[in-house]
């Protein structure tokens, strides 16, 4: 079978969640270039559109492809791959099966694992579809209809629902979860907007290592819980219900806690899940959010959701620094929100932590919404970020967009200048919007998650002097470095790609502008914030100039590949979430100005 026999789309024969999907697939792993997808492949011309045509020893592979520009310069156009031996393949798991064909043996086992993380990806998407309307209808009960009059802390939480249910701008299968059911996924996924109570496990106070503060206010006692024998001794740590079982008395055997530690009957602490399935919030003080460890993966089979111990300290540290660059750039203090991610505590396992952190005061009357959520529908079928600019911007998304990326890219490229980038994206970003007291919007940016920089120690020395912290104040020795790159790849896959193009792209998608206008307003705000730091040589900005704005290709995040396909000896991937390979620089525009 050739590409020019294909007669109609392939989406016709399957349900439209399986064809999203494998059209989601086929361009990640274009983009990935896996098997040679898109460095061994002949660009064809048919009359239906351009092919990919990958010729092997004993088949030949050909994809249907369209111009798409969004880290790759080719994206499936239909939800199938044709075998000439075999013809058309329109399901996630015979296209896995023709490509894995077509590996190098070592690679076959990924090919296995990633079918399966297909098919529990479209589990998911099939249930997302089919509750959609319910969905809506417990947000709008609990909540209202129209999300920009969702605020605080608590109505925060409808918001990461909404996100939960879109797919993410690169990785394909991030609804997917591994090894959760149906009614798992019902009882704690942040897209069904539940509520539980957390299980208690009473820990010995020597095994337990915890920051010096307090545990938060109203921390239940063993005696609370049900075991006064344990008052004097022990210590609670909460538990996620799913933890609970083999996963929990894995870690007790692990850690040889099983004939010490206690597990509550007598549950306690009713919380939400955040977007972050593993982070919940507190209904009662919907501020405090605790981050706990899940016995799945997402991103990746091997993106597995516990928490090391090594993070928490990470993250505290993080906090530090970022609590030191301000007190250095005070324009930000009104500005630029952190959440406190400074308390903690574990059992020496990833399987026994809880992170406490406390969001700032004072946003009872603010919106707090997550990047992630602002191209979500909303009840009614509207944009969630149409309904944040009627109400901020007169309607239009464009200044919404305008404001967010004027303070982000400032911001993000005032750490570049002391040698820092940060592993905050759309989940870890929230807009926070209310009004100043003349009744005018005001706009700003609420940041978590602080435990994954990568840091020019170079830099910040030059900075902060030689108070600056270096590697003995973090646990992950892949954080600092003695040159700009790893920082470089890091701000431009994160802030630029994820939190500036991937809105650029996909507010074009939706219809709200051209992609040339938006494109540029991404260019021209980064490039002032690029010119604020100066574009000497050596300096930070003429480095940003050099490795973002003019450069030909940009770093692309490789994620099926370091997170599933590829072992890491295959890969050579120090760090799954920060694997890559490369893409066209979009960025290089012309036409219209915003």
């Amino acid at each position: 079978m050739s590409a020019q026999t294909v007669a109609h789309p392939a989406e016709a024969r399957v349900d439209s969640s399986e064809a999203e999907l494998l059209i989601r697939v086929l361009s990640a792993l274009l983009r990935e270039d896996v098997v040679g997808l898109r460095t061994r492949s002949t660009l064809t011309h048919h009359p239906d559109g351009p092919w990919l045509r990958l010729a092997g020893t004993d088949d030949a592979l050909l994809m249907p492809v369209t111009e798409d520009g969004f880290q790759s310069l080719y994206a499936a156009r239909l939800p199938l791959l044709v075998s000439e031996s075999q013809g058309e393949l329109t399901s996630a798991d015979t296209v896995l099966a023709a490509l894995r064909a077509v590996a190098e043996p070592p690679d076959r086992d990924g090919f296995d694992a990633f079918a399966e993380e297909c098919r529990q990806t479209l589990a998911t998407m099939r249930l997302h579809a089919a509750t959609r309307e319910e969905t809506a209808v417990r947000l709008t009960a609990r909540h209202g209809g129209d999300p920009a009059t969702w605020t605080g802390p608590i109505r925060a939480l409808a918001h990461d629902t909404l996100a939960a249910r879109l797919d993410h701008p690169v990785y394909p299968t991030a609804r997917g979860r591994s090894g959760l059911t149906e009614w798992q996924l019902r009882s704690y996924a942040p897209e069904f907007h539940p509520r539980f109570v957390l299980r208690w496990l009473a820990v010995p106070r020597e095994a337990l290592t915890a920051t010096q503060g307090a545990l938060p206010d109203h921390w239940p006692t063993p005696a609370m819980l049900g075991l006064p024998q344990a008052e004097r001794t022990h210590v609670a740590l909460p538990v996620h219900p799913l933890t609970v079982g083999a996963p929990l008395d894995a870690a007790l055997r692990d850690t040889g806690l099983g004939p010490s530690a206690l597990l509550a009957d007598r549950a306690h602490l009713e919380v939400v899940p955040t977007l972050s399935m593993r982070t919940v919030a507190a209904t009662a003080d919907p501020t405090l959010h605790l981050k706990l460890p899940l016995p799945t993966a997402t991103l990746g089979l091997r993106n597995r959701r516990t928490i090391k111990p090594g993070t928490l300290l990470d993250g505290a540290a993080g906090q530090r620094l970022l609590q030191t660059v301000l007190a250095h750039e005070p324009r930000f203090r009104d500005t630029v929100l952190h959440a406190d991610e400074t308390v903690y505590a574990h059992a020496g396992h990833e399987s026994l932590a809880v992170l406490c952190r406390r969001l700032p005061a004072g946003l009872d009357d603010s919106l707090v919404v997550p990047l992630a959520a602002l191209l979500a529908e909303a009840p009614g079928g509207r944009l969630v970020v149409d309904h944040l600019a009627d109400r901020f911007y007169g309607g239009d998304p464009l200044a919404l967009l305008d404001a967010w990326l004027t303070l982000l890219f400032d911001w993000q490229t005032t750490l570049f200048g002391y040698g820092i980038a940060l592993e905050s994206h759309q989940q870890n970003i929230s807009v926070v919007l209310d009004r100043h007291a003349d009744g005018s919007t005001r706009l700003r940016l609420l940041l978590k998650d602080n435990d994954g920089p990568r840091i020019n120690a170079v830099r910040l020395r030059e900075r902060l002097g030689a108070g600056a912290p270096g590697p003995a104040d973090f646990d992950d020795p892949r954080v600092f470095g003695d040159d700009d790159g790893p920082v470089a790849d890091l701000f431009t896959t994160i802030t630029v790609h994820l939190c500036a193009g991937a809105y650029a792209f996909g507010l074009a998608r939706h219809g709200r502008a051209s992609r040339p206008v938006l494109l540029r307003l991404v260019r021209d705000r980064l490039a002032e914030a690029v010119e604020r730091l100066g574009t000497g040589p050596g300096e930070p900005g003429a480095v940003l100039r050099t490795r973002v704005l003019e450069a030909d290709r940009l770093p692309v995040k490789a994620m099926v590949s370091a997170g599933t396909l590829l072992t890491k000896q295959r890969s050579g991937a120090a760090d799954i979430n920060k694997h890559y390979t490369s893409g066209p620089n979009y960025l290089h525009v012309t036409g219209e100005r915003a």
